[in-house]
């Protein structure tokens, strides 16, 4: 099993920024990938980024330019730089880990609140 501890989210106006944070701990396979997808009241839940183990990256068209997903394999962390954030980035963001290997796994985080507002 792996466990997902998300941070970071928060209270912001438009045109602000945060960084959210999901450290993964338990059974890591060299093969996998970390993303993070968000989920808005009345909507389903949708793709923000992913990235792999070896730093490969995937957007949401609608984040391309203003969010950043990196990761920090020796702390086993995947964050999400928010900038040039907008009313409708407003969601409750889940952290998401997929395992690759002889037995496939995903996990998913608590999820962590993040309102854009004036």
């Amino acid at each position: 099993q792996v466990q997902l501890v998300e941070s970071g989210g928060g209270l912001v106006q438009p045109g602000g920024s945060l960084r959210l944070s999901c450290v993964a701990s338990g059974s890591i396979f060299r093969n996998n990938v970390m993303g993070w997808y968000r989920q808005a009241p009345g909507k389903q839940r949708e793709l923000v980024a992913t990235i792999t183990n070896s730093g490969g990256t995937n957007y949401a068209d609608s984040v391309k330019g203003r969010f950043t997903i990196s990761r920090d394999n020796a702390k086993n962390t995947v964050y999400l730089q928010m900038g040039s954030l907008k009313p409708e980035d407003t969601a409750a963001y889940y952290c998401n880990f997929r395992n690759f290997g002889f037995r496939e796994s995903e996990s998913w985080g608590q999820g962590t609140q993040v309102t854009v507002s004036s």
